[in-house]
């Protein structure tokens, strides 16, 4: 069984009100394992990737395994054209995952 489908179930099982939360945290992972950030390391989420030290070769890796973990394609265009972390996060929650953020707004945290 792949990594996408628990991580997808359990975005799912979760109360509307903690998804966005949830997703954040994976999505801050992936791109923290990337930059062999610890854990604790504060990665701010507003700033652009390459103002974060990425390349766009590692863009396109964490891209590959975040749709890894969801079970989703990311289009390339779409990740350049959202370049911080947040706004990529409104694209995740308000375009590909809409089915499980339906109808809320992007960025509100208020599900």
């Amino acid at each position: 069984m792949s990594e996408s489908i628990p991580t997808i179930e359990l975005l799912r099982s979760l109360p509307r009100s903690e998804r966005r939360e949830a997703l954040e945290s994976l999505v801050v992972a992936e791109f923290k394992a990337s930059l062999l950030m610890d854990e604790d390391e504060y990665l701010p989420t507003d700033e652009s990737y390459f103002q974060l030290g990425f390349t766009s070769l590692r863009i396109v890796e964490v891209k590959t395994r975040l749709e890894e973990r969801l079970g989703i394609a990311v289009s390339t265009t779409a990740l350049f054209n959202s370049p911080t972390i947040d706004q990529l996060l409104d694209h995740l929650t308000g375009d590909l995952l809409d089915d499980l953020f339906d109808g809320l707004p992007a960025g509100s945290g208020a599900f």
